[in-house]
């Protein structure tokens, strides 16, 4: 068997075979190159239905919000820092005076003062200190039917400091702190506070074992030792709602008026009117939002689609998508117009077709602008129109909705659909590329042997030309 070697550089009269091969195989892989260059711009338009999509999802988001404040009331007060107030989507419109005479607070206690927070207070045998929840009459106290908690005070915690550290860390609903009021022989106090507000949250402290010194320092018992002393009185929030009197446990009142919760945050000297009623702000400001979407998938959709400014010199085109005339992309820009440009039917009562009706109109680019005082004199005098307009079974943002659907619809929706058969192309060439790779690698090898086999016949030719020379030249000479 006979072997060859390719030179890295060409002799006298022969083929440079590397340089040869190297710019044959440029021209050869060509096509690879080609199908490269497709791929990157397909897996550009991938990235470009991605952006699209998450467009359109944002779209979605802002229709939900714009349908769901056009439905919902809302709830406002006359004082704020009395009183303010959200509505759930059961709250029905109406106005409520209230005049507000007691918060609801949680019942805080204090220990006597102590030399010290960091010294033991007993002789370290396990005391145990039971907290009870409930409601205290004078020298009875009534459990509000939670269940009793416990901590124990031993050695390891029977200073002022981990005593309150036992009782913070047991979770038990009451919060304990050291206080320093700064006397000369006793100034530090162990303060407790209730974690909830509300009358029925009073605190019961009850000790058992030890040497009774705990007992002295903690115990709060209406029916028994009342050791520490009561800064602030559990009670309940008083107020009267359109002249009927509530009490609540807590300041966030969530069962006085259907569907609406009342934060209240302090006493009135008039009445603070709550209202409930059609949530104008909340659609004027959806609608923004509506249109700052829809606006920006429009000018995506744009973008990616145009054709680019032809030079007038004759140069290249500039300004072109990544999806120049787009199928896929065109439908969704016909179809967003289409659901605008549809009259809708007006549900029970209404009045309203269009959104240009409420001053929300398409201009000539495509886009949507808003007119604000129209929009506003709509939502003003005729909001349940505008609520059916935009929220009914054939209104604009339902009508809107079930298109984005459609575009993100899993497998058969207008994008998914796309970015598959881009996908599937993309495997097709680089499919080929693997193919087309494997038969570079044979074509080297045969153009390497094809011109190494030429060198060695033009150097064998070479040779004989020479000899020949030379016996033309010595007979010559005879």
């Amino acid at each position: 068997m006979t072997t060859t070697s390719v030179a890295s550089s060409s002799a006298p009269g022969t083929i440079d075979v590397q340089s040869l091969v190297s710019q044959l195989m440029a021209v050869a892989k060509q096509p690879i190159t080609a199908l490269n260059t497709q791929i990157s711009t397909e897996q550009t338009q991938l990235s470009d239905f991605g952006t699209i999509s998450g467009m359109v999802s944002s779209l979605q988001t802002a229709i939900t919000n714009l349908n769901i404040s056009a439905v919902v009331n809302s709830a406002s007060s006359s004082n704020t820092a009395a009183v303010t107030a959200t509505a759930a989507s059961n709250a029905v419109a109406g106005s409520y005076s209230m005049n507000i005479t007691a918060l609801a607070q949680s019942q805080s206690l204090v220990s006597a003062g102590q030399a010290s927070s960091s010294t033991a207070i007993s002789n370290g045998t396990a005391t145990t200190v039971t907290f009870a929840f409930g409601t205290t009459s004078g020298t009875t106290f009534t459990s509000n039917g939670s269940a009793t908690k416990s901590i124990t005070i031993d050695s390891t915690n029977n200073t002022l400091s981990g005593i309150a550290l036992a009782i913070n860390s047991a979770n038990i609903g009451v919060t304990a702190t050291i206080i320093n009021d700064g006397s000369a022989t006793a100034p530090y106090h162990i303060a407790l506070t209730s974690n909830s507000t509300g009358a029925s949250n009073s605190l019961q402290i009850t000790t058992s074992g030890g040497d009774g010194t705990i007992n002295t320092l903690l115990a709060y018992n209406p029916a028994g030792a009342m050791n520490m002393s009561q800064t602030v009185a559990a009670q309940n929030a008083s107020f009267t709602l359109n002249g009927i009197a509530i009490s609540s446990a807590s300041n966030t009142v969530t069962n006085a008026v259907q569907g609406v919760t009342l934060s209240l945050a302090s006493l009135t000297s008039s009445p603070a009117v709550v209202t409930v009623g059609p949530n104008t702000q909340g659609v004027t400001a959806n609608i923004t939002s509506f249109v700052t979407a829809y606006n920006a998938l429009w000018n995506e959709l744009q973008t990616v689609s145009s054709y680019g400014t032809a030079s007038t010199t004759g140069g290249a085109t500039t300004g072109a998508g990544d999806l120049p005339g787009n199928s896929t992309v065109r439908m969704m820009m016909n179809q967003m117009q289409s659901v605008l440009d549809t009259a809708t039917t007006p549900a029970a009562g209404g009045s309203l077709s269009y959104l240009a009706q409420i001053g929300v109109a398409l201009q000539t680019d495509g886009t949507l602008s808003v007119d604000s005082a129209t929009l506003s004199n709509a939502l003003t005098n005729n909001f349940s129109d505008v609520s059916n307009l935009l929220t009914s079974a054939t209104g604009v943002g339902t009508n809107m909705n079930t298109w984005a659907n459609s575009v993100l619809a899993p497998g058969n929706g207008l994008i998914p659909s796309a970015t598959t058969a881009i996908n599937s192309t993309i495997t097709d060439q680089q499919n080929k590329i693997t193919q087309m790779t494997a038969q570079m690698t044979v074509l080297q090898a045969q153009y390497l042997q094809q011109y190494t086999n030429l060198n060695m016949l033009l150097t064998s030719m070479n040779s004989t030309s020479s000899y020949l020379t030379q016996q033309f030249s010595s007979s010559n000479l005879r």
